[in-house]
């Protein structure tokens, strides 16, 4: 996901949090190096990586998704049944403990599915409406019943932002100051939040698989410049950082202090469009637009080879990806015809950009130079990054590059976000299709692989021909650390394992 939507909390206090003897033997705290600081810690209420990342490692989930980002395996839910008509689902919750060290219980997940389903605040409701009733039979027992069937169910437990949260923590502490200083069901415990500085983290003695843990604890420090950034880590004032430029990778791959991790990813670079800016919205607009921009320029002028150009929403090699999609070819004369042809002349366009990003600028540049070649004119505001997160919130832009990486395996999540879901405006572009909305709901319910494919494949064609947002390319996730840090990586949804990290 990128996701980066944007919430606030208040500070409230986190007790019963005591340390154990094997929390005092772990070796060390890790320090990572990245752009923005966390938004939330209430998982309901963002979408952003930046949020999702860290509180991976700070709740657990039903099921998890693997390390090969491929299959689902037991997380809380050390098992689960389906019935013989795919309507009722019966989970047996292992034996486990929030931070606080309290039960968690059949009674907590339960809780938690209802809240990300019906609380006003869910950014991800949408996915979980087709859960019928939640009920904890027992303490370990957790039975789920569907309105319907529903293919991407199991994946969507997957998702961090439907994390077990703790029922009684949540009722007494208040959505504000749980969303500030949580009680965790993860790895690891949030101990400070110094914001706009970085989060602080300490091993969680009462999680599950403590032992399993070889950190005392991390630290995610907000470092908004990417090449000072890179500095540090070769300083050695950071163990590690994520969003390395592509520009630097060959250059950090020669530093003997240094590995540089280029994992397998399911991250899409887009254009936004605010289809609710004037001439915007007009299809013929957007098609001129997205023939107008040299995707394979910006691949091997910003990503250095690493990127493939992108004709898809769907993420190279992720589930019911159409490698046969369209790819409008770069014809600046055609597209100014086009514009021409729709009656748009003279276009100007908001080109807003995340200050310090150096990828965002330099493809905001290049992107400037293609459309001026077809009579577009793109004025570029460079703002904090945290500052133009609000103001694509609150739609103060034309167009802007983002990103997207899948958090789950079904395609069902993307889909429903960026094309079917009304109450973020489709991703902050109001795009509106209401067949294309009608056909995101029929996919996720249909059960048939082969015709579940084609219902994606017609949505990732639909997708194309209304250019809800401008295709750009795929990457790898690019990461950089320290020699004495073992098992630091990423799987293709994005998740730091670092219940598994080693800092030696």
């Amino acid at each position: 996901m990128t996701n980066r939507w944007k919430s606030i909390g208040l500070a409230a206090l986190l007790v019963g949090l005591t340390l154990s003897a094997s929390y005092a033997e772990a070796a060390g705290v890790l320090t990572i190096g990245r752009r923005e600081d966390s938004t939330t810690f209430d998982p309901i209420k963002t979408a952003q990586n930046i949020d999702n990342w860290v509180f991976s490692n700070v709740y657990d989930v039903l099921i998890r998704v693997d390390k090969t980002g491929t299959k689902l395996e037991p997380g809380l839910a050390e098992s689960w049944t389906t019935s013989d008509d795919g309507l009722t689902y019966t989970f047996k919750i292992r034996d486990a403990k929030f931070s606080d060290g309290s039960p968690l219980t059949a009674e907590d997940a339960a809780y938690s599915l209802l809240r990300i389903r019906d609380d006003a605040a869910s950014l991800w409701s949408d996915s979980y409406k087709v859960i019928d009733t939640a009920v904890a039979t027992d303490a370990h027992t957790l039975t789920i019943k569907l309105k319907n069937q529903s293919a991407p169910f199991l994946s969507t437990l997957a998702l961090p932002n439907a994390s077990v949260i703790s029922k009684k923590g949540m009722e007494s502490l208040g959505a504000d100051a749980y969303g500030e200083k949580p009680i965790a069901s993860g790895a690891f415990v949030v101990e400070e939040w110094r914001r706009g500085d970085r989060v602080i983290l300490k091993k969680n003695p009462n999680f599950w698989q403590a032992d399993r843990v070889k950190l005392d604890g991390v630290e995610w420090i907000s470092v908004p410049d990417d090449n000072t950034r890179m500095l540090n880590v070769q300083a050695g004032e950071l163990d590690t950082a994520i969003f390395v430029p592509f520009s630097r990778v060959e250059e950090l791959k020669k530093d003997p202090n240094l590995n540089v991790g280029i994992d397998a990813s399911t991250r899409e670079d887009h254009l936004l469009i605010n289809h609710a800016h004037g001439a915007l919205g007009k299809k013929e607009v957007r098609q001129a637009l997205d023939m107008a921009i040299d995707k394979k320029a910006i691949v091997d002028t910003v990503t250095f080879g690493q990127g493939t150009v992108a004709n898809s929403y769907v993420p190279k090699g992720a589930l019911y990806y159409y490698a046969d999609n369209l790819q409008r070819p770069y014809d600046p004369e055609k597209a100014k015809k086009m514009l021409a042809d729709a009656g748009v002349s003279n276009l100007t366009l908001n080109y807003l950009i995340r200050a310090g990003d150096e990828v965002d600028e330099q493809t905001a540049v290049l992107v400037q130079q293609q459309l001026a070649k077809a009579g577009i004119t793109a004025n570029l505001q460079k703002v904090d990054p945290s500052q133009e997160w609000d103001m694509t919130v609150a739609g103060d832009y034309d167009i802007s590059v983002n990103y997207w990486t899948n958090d789950i395996l079904d395609p069902d999540q993307k889909t429903t976000f960026v094309l079917g879901h009304d109450s973020n405006n489709n991703y902050l572009t109001n795009y509106k299709n209401e067949a294309v909305k009608e056909l995101v709901a029929k996919a996720r319910l249909e059960l048939d692989p082969k015709k579940r494919e084609q219902m994606y494949v017609d949505l990732q064609k639909m997708a194309k021909v209304d250019v809800n947002w401008i295709d750009l390319y795929y990457s790898p996730y690019i990461n950089v650390s320290r020699k004495n840090i073992e098992n630091f990586y990423q799987n293709p949804l994005g998740r730091f394992f670092l219940e598994d990290t080693v800092k030696n």
